[in-house]
């Protein structure tokens, strides 16, 4: 799936066209609690899922959306008012998450 338009609603949410005609809005608090990064899910490491104490704490900034960046042909990268910004979300996985929210 490969998003055709991305627009912020209210500084809330993010609004994406789909080429397959489905339409998601998706809050950004929603995003952010999704991140892929290692810091957030966790890694692989020999083998056995790692999760490293989250030493970052949440506040509203974490919400806050300062800009969306492309990553190559294949994603987005978020950044935050709390500076986190090492997700990238490949479109695979931002379609699965959004129709996640829509559900």
């Amino acid at each position: 799936m490969l998003p055709l338009e991305i627009m912020r609603v209210d500084n809330n949410f993010l609004k994406i066209i789909w080429d397959d005609g489905f339409e998601s809005l998706v809050e950004l608090r929603f995003i952010r609690k999704n991140c892929p990064c290692a810091q957030c899910q966790g890694e692989e490491v020999a083998g056995k899922k790692v999760t490293l104490p989250k030493l970052t704490i949440l506040n509203e900034n974490a919400y806050k959306l300062k800009s969306i960046e492309i990553v190559g042909n294949y994603g987005l990268q978020f950044v935050w008012e709390d500076g986190h910004d090492t997700g990238i979300f490949s479109f695979e996985y931002l379609y699965e998450i959004a129709r996640k929210y829509s559900d």
